[in-house]
């Protein structure tokens, strides 16, 4: 597997990545999933962050995309990343393609100097990447109810003034 940058002729791989990813898990979502449509807006938003947009490819063939874009803490607009959405081809999933792309996204934003990740996901499966619930580093949600999934990794620039109230890029308020 090799991963790297996203580039815009990416973009329609991408888009099927997210597509049928999340279509398992809500199979009765008719028209275009969320996610896949999360991703078109926050690029035409000019809102996706090149150096965090990574696609996973197998044999040639896009097969998982990762992605982060701008996150505001409280005032400020530079310590915080908003990750997500993560999507891997079903035929993909179990075999180390969304672990990979997790890692391969800590370590840019580690070296792109960031405080702070953020997303929304199952603690399950992001706690073994260091993820804990962001309220455990005095981070809030934008929906209250998302508290149990609203998960923070502090990285290496991370200090304790980051906290206070998180806003997504505006396309996620679109949704």
């Amino acid at each position: 597997m090799q991963i790297r940058q996203s580039t815009a002729d990416d973009a329609p791989a991408i888009h099927a990545v997210h597509t049928a990813a999340f279509r398992v898990h809500n199979p009765d979502v008719t028209g275009e999933m969320p996610e896949a449509k999360l991703v078109t807006e926050l690029t035409a938003d000019g809102d996706l962050l090149p150096a965090l947009s990574l696609v996973a490819l197998r044999d040639g063939e896009v097969i998982g995309h990762a992605c982060s874009s701008p996150g505001r803490l409280d005032d400020d607009p530079d310590s915080a990343i908003g990750f997500g959405p993560l999507g891997v081809l079903p035929d993909h999933h179990r075999g180390g393609t969304g672990s990979a792309l997790v890692h391969a996204t800590i370590g840019a934003a580690n070296a792109l100097g960031y405080g702070l990740i953020v997303l929304l996901g199952d603690p399950g499966y992001y706690s073994r990447f260091g993820f804990v619930l962001a309220e455990k580093l005095g981070v809030t949600p934008p929906v209250p109810e998302w508290a149990p999934h609203f998960q923070a990794l502090p990285l290496a620039a991370y200090h304790p003034g980051n906290r206070g109230a998180f806003r997504y890029a505006a396309a996620f308020d679109r949704l």
